[in-house]
C-alpha cells in the first residue's frame, strides 16, 4: 500500500501528523512531508486513521503499482 497526496487539497492543519507522526510532518508553513510512502501492512489501520482524520480529504491508501 502506498500512502498519495493530492497537494492541491492538502491545507497543511497536520491532523495527518498527529496520528502518526513516523509517516507525516507539517512544517510550520504548512508544508506537507512524508517520511515513509510505502505502507507495510502492519501500519495500515494507522495510515487509515490518518486519512480519514484530514479534514481536507488530501490523503488516500491506495495499492502499490507492480512493475
Amino acid at each position: 500500500m502506498e500512502i498519495h497526496v493530492d497537494r492541491a487539497r492538502c491545507t497543511g492543519i497536520g491532523m495527518c501528523e498527529s496520528v502518526t507522526p513516523d509517516y507525516f510532518e507539517v512544517f510550520d508553513d504548512g508544508t506537507l512531508v512524508l517520511h515513509r510512502v510505502d505502507v507495510p501492512e502492519q501500519d495500515v489501520a494507522l495510515i487509515e486513521d490518518a486519512v480519514r482524520a484530514c479534514p481536507a480529504g488530501a490523503l488516500s491508501l491506495e495499492s502499490g503499482h507492480e512493475v
